[in-house]
């Protein structure tokens, strides 16, 4: 639940919300994306959730069993891993049902591939990589489906370490940002700039909102307006 400060303790907030918009602007100018000015301020510590780290570890280790079942795992390994790691309360509606379909079709498999990208963010957060590049290309899919292989679930758990609230916050500024500038080529019909990948993109701009507790929704229902 976002917990809402009284009016003498906000005073600092738009300033720290405009701070962290100027620090994206200076990014997005040193790589040549373009940005509007008048694009809103995001969310500040006082407004935004702070989830626990074993919250957004279970929500990664789902993560990896749908993107892996998305690449095309064979059902019976999947629901292996699915006991192994005692996710089967974990998954959302929709992970639910496409873990138990045993024959998904193809654009379903896509979309749920599409999940390692959210995967890497949440690894990023509870820092099991130091950082995220910008978002010009794919993940490391191998490096990330071998992180909680090799961890298994009691070793990934125990690891997992949530970054500070700013850095979050951080990112979630950015990428915003960044998906504002290739949703804003796609409606003139241009290549995303900068050689952003609007696939990846999107997906940062999905794991981020879920981590700051966007609008208070849940993880099949995260919008990533711009």
């Amino acid at each position: 639940m976002i917990v809402q400060q009284g009016p003498s303790e906000n005073q600092s907030e738009p300033q720290e919300a405009e701070a962290r918009k100027q620090r994206s602007h200076a990014i997005l100018k040193a790589e040549q994306v373009p940005f509007i000015d008048h694009l809103p301020l995001r969310e500040t510590e006082a407004e935004s959730l702070r989830r626990t780290t074993e919250e957004v570890a279970l929500r990664a280790m789902a993560l990896c069993i749908v993107s892996v079942k998305g690449e095309g795992l064979e059902q019976d390994i999947v629901e292996r891993l699915v006991d192994d790691f005692q996710l089967a309360d974990t998954f959302s509606p929709d992970e639910k049902k496409f873990i138990a379909d045993p024959d998904p079709d193809q654009m379903l498999r896509v979309q749920f591939a599409w999940r390692y990208e959210t995967y890497w963010v949440l690894l990023w957060a509870l820092e099991f990589i130091d950082e995220l590049p910008r978002p010009d290309q794919i993940c490391d899919v191998p490096a990330a489906v071998a992180c909680l292989r090799d961890l298994g679930r009691e070793g990934f758990l125990e690891q997992a370490s949530l970054r500070p609230q700013s850095e979050i916050l951080d990112a979630a500024d950015l990428i915003y940002r960044y998906h504002w500038a290739v949703v804003d080529a796609r409606l003139k019909q241009q290549d995303a700039p900068a050689q952003l990948d609007g696939g990846v993109v999107m997906e940062r701009h999905y794991a981020l909102n879920w981590l700051i507790g966007y609008q208070n929704q849940l993880w099949d229902d995260i919008s990533t307006d711009t």
